[in-house]
C-alpha cells in the first residue's frame, strides 16, 4: 500500500519508538508498564508500506518485526534514549513509546532477599532522559516530532500541556485504564493535538489508527491542515 493521499513519506527516514522500557531493581526484578508495543509497531509497519525508510526501536516486547523495518532493541529508558538519538537525523520522529519517568538510582548486583522484621523496602528512583523533549530540541530536529500522551483521565489537557512543554508538532491522546482500548489491546482510539487544533480518530483497529496518524503526518508535512482530507 502506498501513500496515495498524501505521496510524502516515500524515501524519508522515519524513526519510530514503540513499547515499554524495563527499569531493573536486581537480576530477577524490574520497574515496568503494560505497553505491549502493538501501536507503534502499527506505526513502523504503516510508514515503511508507504515507502518510507524506517527505524523503529523497540522496548522488550514481544511481536514479530514488520517487513521492511530497521528494528534495534533496547531494554531501559536509558537505551532508548541513546538509540533514539543515534538514529539522528531523520526527517520524522514519532515518539509511541511508554517510556519510564523514573528508574532505581542503583541496581542492586544480587536479588534483594527479604528480611526477618523488615515490612517495608524504599527504593530511590531518579529521571530519566527525556527523549521526547530531546529530540525536538536536537540540533538536528527532525522536520517532524510526534509524541503520545497515554491519560486516564483529562487527557486533553495532559496532551495539551505536553505539546507545549516538549514543543513538539502532534500530540496523539490516548485514555488508557478502559476497556477495548490502550494498553494490550488490538484497538484504540486517538485524538491528534496540535497548536490551535485537533482531530479524533477511532476507535479501530491499530492498524488502521496508524494510517490514519499518518495521513495527519503527511498533511502536516506539506503544509496543510491536519484536521481535513
Amino acid at each position: 500500500m502506498t501513500d496515495a493521499r498524501t505521496g510524502v513519506l516515500a524515501g524519508l527516514k522515519v524513526v519510530v519508538s514503540a513499547g515499554p522500557t524495563f527499569e531493573d531493581i536486581d537480576p530477577v526484578r524490574f520497574i515496568g508498564n503494560r505497553s505491549s508495543g502493538k501501536m507503534g509497531f502499527a506505526v513502523a509497519a504503516a510508514a515503511a508500506e508507504r515507502g518510507a525508510d524506517v527505524q523503529l526501536v523497540a522496548g522488550p516486547v514481544a511481536l514479530p518485526t514488520p517487513p521492511g523495518v530497521q528494528r534495534i532493541d533496547v531494554r531501559s529508558a536509558a537505551q532508548m534514549h541513546e538509540a533514539v538519538l543515534a538514529a539522528l537525523p531523520c526527517d520524522i520522529y514519532i515518539g509511541a513509546a511508554a517510556v519510564a519517568d523514573y528508574t532505581p538510582r542503583e541496581v542492586a548486583p544480587g536479588k534483594l532477599k527479604k528480611q526477618v522484621g523488615q515490612d517495608t523496602l524504599t527504593l530511590e528512583l531518579v529521571r530519566t532522559p527525556d527523549i521526547l523533549a530531546e529530540v525536538a530540541a536536537h540540533a538536528a530536529r527532525p522536520r517532524l516530532v510526534v509524541g503520545f500522551a497515554a491519560e486516564t483521565d483529562r487527557v486533553e489537557h495532559y496532551a495539551r500541556g505536553k505539546l507545549a512543554a516538549k514543543r513538539v508538532d502532534l500530540i496523539a491522546a490516548n485514555r488508557v485504564g478502559v476497556p477495548g482500548s490502550g494498553f494490550e489491546s488490538d484497538d484504540n482510539a486517538l485524538t491528534i493535538y496540535w497548536d490551535g487544533g485537533e482531530r479524533a480518530l477511532g476507535p479501530a483497529p491499530k492498524g488502521e489508527l496508524a494510517r490514519d496518524l499518518l495521513d495527519v503526518v503527511g498533511r502536516r508535512l506539506t503544509g496543510g491542515a491536519p484536521g481535513h482530507g
